[in-house]
């Protein structure tokens, strides 16, 4: 009878071995290269590190026949430098890569501002320096590239108004560590980019504290009807500095935003976002700007950019010029507001086949979200009387997600709650009547109820009347400054402005009270160059007839007697 044969690892082929090592990361080839001498050696073949060096290093046969050294051996030397972040490497690599590559065809003056890596103990030496530890994949990212040199433009984008400009440098470690923050409300916090023009900078956590999370990378906003100045809402624009950067790169290496003038523009444009109308294509593209919104007061800037392009193939009789322009504007709350007005900022294109205009407009509004629709109007320019309408998709604006200040967090949680008894509202029964602040006497609560609300009714009609007669605006341009015509405002429209120009023209209308910024004015009036502007609530600086701001200084003065009659 023959002997039963034993089957060892020593005694199996190398191929099928081979095989199954192949499907190990490097952590199970290293401790199957201690089990035994066979292994130890089949866990040396080439090949095998060669895929762990592609996937975890990107390094190519080219990178191995410069440093002249094994799979294996280049595989362990990059893991000594580099294998903290090994986790991080090939992601944040690829990232950096992708982006040289793609200036290098659209705009390479850009990347001539990347400095090299910084090294491993200029990193430990930046901790010690601010006291905190730095996210392995933000030291992973600067182990690459160091930021880039202060120049403009900037690496990490731009955005350009007719009188606004921003553009983000990503900053060095050492520029970075310079900026780091330890005020309240800031506290633990670094600088990622910088804009020389508006100050602005996002920054990245590096503590879990004052409500953000490490490694949450942010835009600030200081709460402006807050007394405390470490009162500071955030925008937030990343999870972590992988998201962040990796994020930002697909935007740009796909063409999401455009390079205009040897810039990136940080426009998202979504691409449902495009109609055709009889040979007319209009596409539209968004932006947020964070240096121009507060999340207190809610008031959220954002610009828009319009492409509007004839087909090739249209025939030369299809030439047409646009007239008007008609908005129909959603807010969150459902709320409607039309706005219909000549040319584009202040211009009247012509189309012909293959032309293109572009051109950029800014809105503002006091929710999160709110969308555009409208169209424009065109006349034909071989017969003017044939008009028609090129419709122009819906586009969404949309805040970025954003954090309210710690601050006034707890101020909402510890202020006082006041309970208004309501016949209407059961709630009202889970209260004692000891619980008011201000309680009502017995045997009179019937009489005073009627008398408080008498009195707040009246309160409410004379400050409806005070502000329905001081809504309405000079509206004219001229040189005179003498002019008499007015018009009585939209109800959006809460102001007055008078603009002159430098060579004397004026310019008088109703305006949106929160509007009255030069950056906003400039895309209002594109075709004006330098100009003085003065905005006021209602009529009250810009030629109300005597009587309506007579009539509305009288309803506030009666209306603050009578809330004090109110509360005595």
């Amino acid at each position: 009878m023959a002997a039963a044969t034993v089957l060892s690892l020593d005694s199996l082929p190398s191929d099928p071995l081979l095989l199954i090592l192949s499907f190990l990361d490097f952590r199970d080839l290293v401790s199957c290269s201690l089990v035994s001498r066979r292994l130890n050696e089949l866990t040396g073949h080439n090949p095998l590190w060669k895929r762990l060096c592609l996937k975890h290093w990107l390094l190519t046969e080219a990178d191995k026949g410069q440093r002249g050294q094994s799979w294996r051996e280049l595989f362990q030397d990059f893991y000594a430098d580099l294998g903290r972040y090994i986790d991080y490497y090939s992601t944040l690599k690829k990232a950096w890569d992708d982006l040289k590559s793609y200036l290098g065809q659209k705009c390479p003056r850009m990347i001539a501002s990347l400095k090299e890596g910084a090294k491993e103990e200029e990193l430990d030496a930046i901790e010690a320096q601010i006291g905190c530890k730095l996210p392995n994949d933000y030291r992973c990212s600067y182990r690459i590239h160091n930021g880039q040199k202060l120049v403009v433009p900037g690496l990490m984008g731009s955005m350009a108004l007719s009188n606004h400009y921003r553009s983000e440098d990503l900053l060095d470690i050492e520029t970075a560590a310079g900026g780091f923050q330890q005020r309240k409300g800031m506290r633990q916090c670094l600088p990622l980019t910088f804009c020389f023009h508006t100050g602005l900078s996002q920054y990245m956590a590096l503590e879990s504290t004052e409500g953000r999370t490490r490694s949450e990378i942010f835009y600030h906003c200081p709460d402006q009807l807050a007394q405390d100045p470490s009162a500071i809402d955030m925008f937030i624009t990343g999870s972590s500095f992988t998201e962040w950067f990796t994020s930002y790169v697909q935007n740009v290496v796909t063409g999401e935003y455009p390079i205009i003038r040897d810039q990136i523009f940080r426009y998202v444009h979504d691409k449902k976002c495009v109609a055709t109308t009889d040979n007319i294509t209009v596409s539209v593209s968004t932006s947020f700007l964070p240096e121009l919104s507060s999340v207190h007061p809610p008031h959220f800037f954002f610009t828009y950019r319009i492409r509007i392009e004839m087909a090739k193939s249209a025939l030369p009789e299809s030439a047409c010029q646009l007239d008007s322009r008609y908005w129909k504007i959603t807010n969150a709350n459902g709320n409607v507001e039309e706005v219909r007005g000549p040319g584009v900022v202040g211009e009247f294109p012509v189309m012909t086949p293959g032309k293109v205009h572009e051109y950029a407009s800014c809105t503002t509004f006091s929710t999160t979200s709110e969308y555009m629709e409208g169209h424009y109007t065109f006349h034909r320019l071989k017969n003017k009387a044939e008009v028609f309408d090129v419709s122009i998709p819906r586009f969404h604006m949309v805040c970025p997600p954003f954090r309210e200040s710690m601050v006034r967090s707890s101020s909402v949680r510890d202020a006082p709650i006041a309970v208004f008894n309501n016949d209407n509202d059961s709630d009202t029964d889970n209260y004692e009547e000891g619980d008011l602040h201000e309680r009502l006497p017995n045997g009179k609560t019937q009489g005073s109820r009627m008398k408080v609300s008498v009195q707040v009714s009246l309160v409410f009609f004379l400050a409806l009347i005070g502000l329905g007669s001081a809504i309405k605006c000079y509206s004219c341009i001229d040189y005179t400054g003498s002019c008499s015509q007015t018009a009585h405002c939209a109800a959006q429209e809460d102001g007055c402005l008078t603009l002159q120009e430098k060579n004397g023209k004026l310019y008088r209308q109703c305006i949106r009270y929160s509007d009255c910024r030069t950056s906003i004015l400039g895309s209002m009036f594109p075709k004006v160059g330098k100009f003085e502007h003065k905005c006021c609530h209602h009529d009250l600086c810009n030629g109300a007839s005597v009587s309506a701001a007579r009539t509305s200084v009288i309803a506030l003065v009666l209306s603050l007697a009578l809330f004090w009659w109110c509360i005595i």
